[in-house]
């Protein structure tokens, strides 16, 4: 099993939780590392600055296909593949990169995270830890003020 991020790019958060309860999520048929994720992988769905935020979670209930003519009928965007998601959870208000980077690497010192923190992801799709995810998971269910 795998631990992936789904970076949002267009950071629309509307959208992003249409798709989360839709449970469906766009990846394209060509995406960096699509071809490697299959079902029972955990992901984490972040949306990039300026909100700089994670959004959720969920399981990957398939790998990359292209959408049947009825999945196409309900996916609310525009993407003509994706993966199905099961076990998916929306956090609103959602976490902060800030927080789960201070979680993550306390120290300051993976050059890696800083470099995302600082940037956001330049894929959709990053490979994570089991304790990243781990982390940003057990965030999410301590109590947030907004």
């Amino acid at each position: 099993m795998a631990h992936v991020l789904f970076n949002f790019s267009d950071g629309d958060r509307r959208l992003a939780a249409a798709l989360l309860k839709a449970k469906m999520w766009p990846v394209a048929r060509d995406e960096r590392d699509g071809d490697s994720l299959a079902p029972g992988d955990d992901v984490l769905i972040c949306l990039p600055a300026p909100n700089a935020e994670f959004i959720g979670r969920g399981e990957l209930a398939t790998a990359v296909h292209d959408w049947t003519p009825s999945e196409a009928e309900t996916y609310p965007g525009d993407s003509p593949s994706g993966v199905l998601l099961c076990e998916v959870e929306e956090w609103d208000p959602g976490i902060g990169m800030d927080t789960v980077v201070a979680r993550i690497d306390p120290t300051g010192s993976n050059p890696l995270v800083q470099a995302n923190a600082a940037a956001g992801f330049s894929t959709s799709i990053v490979q994570i830890t089991p304790d990243e995810y781990e982390a940003v998971v057990r965030l999410s269910r301590e109590p947030r003020h907004l």
